[in-house]
């Protein structure tokens, strides 16, 4: 004999054991009991008949209760969440939430938005939402509601609060011509519940993605939660600059890496100017900016209009393959913002001008704080070497120094270790291998040369009690992509056609102190 159980399953596959009566038998109980009191049993109803072929269908079975569990989990979990913040995205398998169980979870957020007695208030969808769980759950507080008159008996009005927006953390790469299906869902869902959700965005990436598109999404995201923000895309300046024009609702914005800006060719120098300021003037809303990126954007003779922006000290300033006069390192050398930087990168930038003075005043300046420094191939010279080499002695906070690929010889290194003796034990410095390693004008590398001015640099190294680690590194080689490594003894990557022993060009020296 069988009992009914929740929701007419069977009461052995709804999870139930003989039911018990809480009220009278309706004519049909009535009607089935005498069925089975004289043994003759009524017609299975299809339920009935579906429960049994799910029971005998194992897989298919199985696939059902998860298919119910994608579906009803997630709105339990969120009804029944104990704390104000629920790091769902920590907790998706490889960070890319089952599409079905991710659209459960949305929906179940529009049932706890009718509700007011609610402890779920944050929502966080980033991979690495575990990291802020506790700071989030402990940090929040109950948002300010808008109000709402209601009648309150008599014929006075009162107010009601009502219920304080859902929060929505989410981390946005933008990257593709079309959205995946998670992503246009989550817009969907903002753009449905506009006012009763709101979608904040931390981190946003921009990469290769129609203009217009990104325009929509970003009228969707609470601009003002964005911390890091990365614009990487191959636009016009012009572009650039109206694309930035959304800074000014990105007040709490700390990192800002602007890439590949460029001005067409026979530009007028009036549209010149007009884009140039559609890029610098929305930095000055930007009062907590900390490290500032920009890599090949075109603002040779204009960074003063960017740097006489910004209100407050930075501790990260990279410039990047970009032209900049001699002004602009004047300028750079002189701002108020760069007094305190930990960070500094002028990568690919041309500092062959004859005098480097701006350069050395501006180390000196960041001398109590600097830490990094990083002039990779600036086509700095001996000489110019040698007269920014006071200044990097009173550096004690550098821990990083790399001027790779500068054309700079042996006698210029054994100098750059008399003027680093006071750095930290643990400081790095990464220079170009010396131009008396190289066998001719292609700096083509000569490995017994090479051995032998590592013995020499290692031997000075440990003359001054620091760490006597001294190991060379070419290029990557341009069939297979690997490198020479030199410490005591050299080795040698080889591949197809020939091996590359004598063909690694550019090569540096990694000095550790």
């Amino acid at each position: 004999m069988w009992v009914e159980g929740q929701q007419g399953l069977p009461g052995f596959l709804a999870g139930g054991g003989p039911s018990t009566p809480c009220s009278l038998p309706s004519p049909q109980d009535s009607f089935r009991s005498r069925f089975f009191r004289v043994g003759v049993r009524a017609p299975p109803q299809l339920l009935e008949l579906a429960g049994q072929s799910l029971l005998r269908n194992e897989a298919l079975a199985i696939a059902a209760l998860e298919g119910a569990a994608h579906r009803a989990l997630p709105t339990a979990a969120l009804k029944a969440w104990p704390f104000p913040c629920l790091p769902l995205g920590s907790v998706m398998k490889d960070h890319q939430p089952h599409l079905e169980t991710f659209q459960a979870a949305l929906e179940g957020l529009d049932v706890l938005l009718a509700q007011e007695a609610v402890k779920l208030q944050v929502l966080d969808l980033r991979w690495n939402a575990h990291q802020d769980f506790w700071t989030l759950s402990s940090g929040i507080k109950p948002a300010q509601p808008m109000q709402k008159r209601r009648r309150v008996e008599g014929s006075k009005v009162g107010l009601k609060p009502a219920r304080a927006p859902m929060e929505v953390l989410v981390d946005l790469w933008l990257k593709e011509d079309t959205l995946d299906e998670i992503l246009s869902y989550l817009l969907k869902k903002a753009k449905q519940r506009r006012g009763r959700l709101h979608l904040r965005c931390q981190k946003l990436r921009v990469f290769a993605m129609p203009t217009q598109s990104i325009r929509r999404i970003l009228k969707l995201v609470r601009l003002d939660s964005v911390q890091d923000l990365e614009v990487n895309c191959t636009w016009k300046l012009a572009t650039v600059g109206r694309f930035v024009s959304h800074l000014g609702r990105m007040g709490s914005l700390r990192r800002l890496l602007l890439s590949h800006g460029h001005v067409l060719p026979h530009t007028a120098p009036d549209q010149e100017e007009h884009c140039v300021g559609q890029l610098t003037s929305p930095f000055l809303s930007l009062s907590h900016l900390q490290e500032l990126c920009l890599d090949s954007i075109f603002l040779e003779g204009r960074l003063h209009h960017v740097l006489r922006c910004l209100k407050t000290p930075l501790e990260t300033l990279s410039i990047t393959n970009c032209l900049i006069s001699e002004s602009d390192l004047t300028y750079l050398s002189q701002c108020p913002s760069i007094s305190l930087l930990k960070d500094l990168g002028l990568g690919r930038v041309n500092l062959t001008s004859p005098s480097l003075e701006p350069l050395q005043v501006l180390i000196e300046r960041t001398s109590a704080t600097l830490q990094d420094l990083d002039l990779y191939d600036c086509g700095i010279m001996d000489s110019q070497f040698s007269a920014l080499l006071p200044s990097l002695s009173p550096c004690f906070q550098l821990t990083t120094f790399s001027f790779c690929s500068n054309p700079i010889s042996m006698a210029m290194l054994e100098s750059l270790l008399h003027h680093t003796e006071g750095l930290s034990k643990r400081s790095l410095v990464l220079c170009p291998a010396p131009l008396e390693s190289c066998e001719d004008v292609r700096g083509t590398l000569h490995l017994g040369r090479l051995a032998q001015l590592h013995a020499r640099l290692k031997q000075l190294l440990c003359a001054s009690g620091r760490a006597s680690m001294v190991s060379f590194s070419t290029n990557p080689c341009p069939h297979c992509g690997e490198q020479i490594i030199y410490d005591t003894q050299p080795i040698l990557w080889h591949c197809l056609p020939a091996p590359c022993g004598s063909h690694f060009q550019g090569s540096r020296l990694l000095t550790y102190f």
